[in-house]
């Protein structure tokens, strides 16, 4: 926010005065806080510090002993340097004793070899604080302005982060407790360079205090967390010291014969006069202590991490941060959204390596949306249900993964399944770790949820044609009510592992396709993979073809449309038991719980509608397709 000494010694009214620097070289990077105008000796005790003074010298003392003291009270008090006009007092220049003190107190010491109206000098540094000042405030209010917008919109962390770098110029990364970078934003420079190796490279900044720099690493650093509850770091890099492009008065060597210097005296330097219309340049030094970030960075940093906390505390309730990165970047494989060098350099700043790994997706689902079969939320359950369950079925998947040792990005990837990426460190490995993330997530979820008992079904109304029913009994014609073996509520899917990231894409697509078509599915297995769908698996994957579809209507039609008109007798359940018993009238009729001359009737209605015969294999197979077919056409 204050121009330094050297700047001071370039503004033009100073020019005008042909400063000399006599001592205190190492003084110059000084802020000035003020400019105070003296005569006389003991000005110290009115000083706090900061302030350039400017003097004739008429009222210093005479002896040697006076003028030591004089400086070295200055120098107690922290001015920042002294200014001295000749011709007054001193003529030729000021005495070596004041020089000598000057230096060994590393108090700038400098000349105004011609007269110069100080009153010039003090309006154009205090008009630069001013306006410093105002800049600094201007910035102040822009952040803040920009961080309220941000922490109004909800903004994502990631555009924190982003819009945190843009008012720096500097690269911002923020990471967990674990020191895994949840969001980055390199600022223009090298990604693979900012990241490489952070969690070690992290751990070596270590600041004190909740928000402060580490001179060292040459970052600035702020805790992220709000309530005592702390889950993070943002951190800046402050290009410090002489990383910095800096400049200041052009100094050259005195001449010998200007005037003698004694042995401790540092040698005088000259600031050239220059021509007094030349304007000070603002952006030919930057007024900042070397050793510490401005203000404005500070201010930043902890109004971003106050963005962050505050958008933290909102969505509590909602998916976890990291839970949020992983689904950022599941989907960016699955939608092409991002570069895949870039998926692989965040997974990697996340803790999951996927370069040069053997992966394999998969996908983990509800068996229906039934919630009598465990597979959905019951008829009065709230809006919140459907997500509260997939957000207890993706942390069961991160828990058993955690148990099976295994890396991986996991999210849920849509409204009814959850994805995972696994990464193995060679193909041999595939299938031993399939089957030990199926056995740990089906003992998460047996320890995460209780024994239910069976949601009672509703009953059904009784058919004219079926009278010989006990009352109550239930009839397969109805595939909602039709009994069903158990088999267990999720299903575990995945794709053919893959070798390359680029190629991450297919496996996770088929594990999806898998999943949908294996709800049908009642086998009992650890996970499916493509070999076990079969033609129903097959049909499924084709099921937003129209042919197919066309198929269905062709050959389903008719009877669908008389089950339409006659919702109390739904003939495709009858010939779907017809079908899924082998063609076997006598146990087709048993398992849908109908006399035989019911169910025969219904069979010749079904024939007469379809215009089929129901004992022609070739007929049969076809239709059975077409029944397939319209469950997968069916399946959400």
């Amino acid at each position: 926010m204050f121009p330094t000494v050297r700047e001071v010694l370039a503004l033009v009214p100073v020019r005008h005065g042909a400063p000399r620097l006599v001592a205190g070289d190492a003084g110059l990077d000084r802020p000035v806080r003020w400019v105070h105008v003296a005569e006389v000796p003991d000005i110290a005790t009115l000083l706090g510090g900061g302030e350039l003074v400017l003097t004739t010298g008429i009222g210093l003392p005479a002896d040697d002993a006076g003028l030591r003291a004089f400086i070295g009270d200055l120098a107690d008090v922290g001015v920042s340097g002294l200014v001295v006009e000749l011709g007054r007092r001193y003529v030729s220049g000021v005495p070596r004793v004041m020089a000598a003190a000057a230096e060994r107190r590393g108090l700038p010491l400098v000349e105004l070899r011609r007269a110069t109206p100080f009153v010039r000098i003090t309006e154009a540094v205090h008009a630069l604080i001013v306006d410093a000042q105002l800049t600094e405030l201007r910035a102040t209010e822009e952040i803040h302005q920009r961080f309220t917008e941000l922490s109004v919109e909800g903004a994502e962390p990631a555009e924190v982060v982003r819009q945190a770098a843009e008012l720096a110029g500097c690269p911002v990364v923020l990471e967990n407790l674990s020191r895994q970078v949840l969001a980055y934003d390199p600022a223009g420079e090298s990604a693979e360079l900012l990241l490489d190796g952070w969690e070690q490279h992290s751990r070596r900044i270590r600041p004190a205090g909740r928000t402060a720099y580490d001179p060292d690493s040459g970052w600035l650093v702020t805790t992220v967390g709000a309530r005592g509850q702390d889950w993070g770091r943002l951190l800046l890099r402050w290009p410090a010291g002489g990383e910095l492009t800096t400049g200041g008065v052009d100094r050259t060597p005195a001449a010998p014969e200007d005037r003698p210097v004694p042995e401790d005296a540092a040698p005088a330097t000259t600031v050239p006069a220059g021509d007094p219309s030349d304007g000070y340049d603002a952006g030919a030094a930057t007024p900042t202590d070397p050793a510490t970030p401005p203000t404005r960075l500070t201010i930043l940093i902890e109004r971003a991490a106050s963005t962050l906390a505050l958008g933290r505390l909102i969505r509590r309730d909602a998916e976890g941060l990291e839970r949020q990165i992983h689904r950022t970047l599941l989907t960016a494989l699955i939608d092409h959204s991002r570069p895949v060098d870039e998926v692989a350099l965040r997974a990697k700043a996340l803790g999951v390596t996927l370069d040069r790994r053997h992966l394999v997706g998969v996908v983990v689902r509800h068996r229906a949306d039934d919630p009598a079969e465990g597979g959905g939320p019951g008829p009065d359950a709230g809006p919140e249900a459907g997500p509260a369950r997939l957000r207890d079925l993706a942390e069961a998947v991160g828990q058993a993964l955690r148990e099976a040792k295994l890396t991986a990005l996991t999210s849920a990837v849509d409204d009814q399944a959850v994805g995972a990426l696994l990464a193995l460190p060679d193909p041999a490995a595939e299938e031993k770790a399939l089957g030990a993330f199926a056995a740990a997530l089906r003992r998460v979820r047996l320890e995460a949820e209780p024994a239910r008992p069976p949601a009672p079904r509703p009953a059904r109304p009784v058919d004219p044609a079926a009278r010989t029913v006990p009352v109550g009994a239930v009839r397969a014609a109805d595939p909602a009510t039709r009994p069903r073996p158990a088999g267990p509520a999720v299903i575990v899917a995945a794709g053919s592992g893959v070798g390359s990231l680029r190629e991450a894409r297919r496996s996770l697509v088929e594990a999806r396709q898998v999943a949908e078509a294996a709800r049908r599915d009642r086998r009992d297995l650890p996970y499916f993979r493509l070999p076990h769908v079969g033609l129903a698996g097959l049909l499924h994957l084709l099921r937003d073809e129209p042919r197919l579809q066309t198929f269905v209507e062709r050959e389903l039609g008719g009877l669908l449309a008389y089950d339409a008109q006659h919702p109390r007798e739904q003939l495709l359940g009858t010939l779907r038991a017809y079908l899924e018993q082998g063609r076997n009238k006598s146990a087709a009729a048993a398992a849908a719980h109908l006399s035989r001359p019911a169910f025969y009737e219904r069979l010749a209605r079904i024939g007469r509608i379809l215009d089929v015969d129901l004992d022609s294999v070739e007929q049969c197979l076809s239709l059975h397709v077409a029944l397939l077919a319209l469950d997968a056409v069916r399946t959400p």
